[in-house]
């Protein structure tokens, strides 16, 4: 999801978006710690999706 996107969503969208990107994270993580994880960039998609809604969530937050 791109941070036009995400900026269009409301406050609390937004923050339901990032609980179930970190929880995408963790378990993504923990596939590659055991092998299973098929995809080795899927981790780094990922982590820069919720580290995009994180910004965005803190931007709406501050007003901006």
């Amino acid at each position: 999801m791109s941070a036009a996107e995400l900026k269009q969503l409301d406050l609390a969208e937004i923050k339901a978006k990032v609980k179930a990107l970190e929880e995408d994270v963790f378990r993504v993580r923990f596939q590659h710690a055991t092998s299973q994880l098929q995809d080795a960039s899927k981790l780094g998609k990922t982590r820069r999706e919720l580290a995009r809604a994180k910004t965005v969530l803190r931007l709406k937050e501050l007003g901006k």
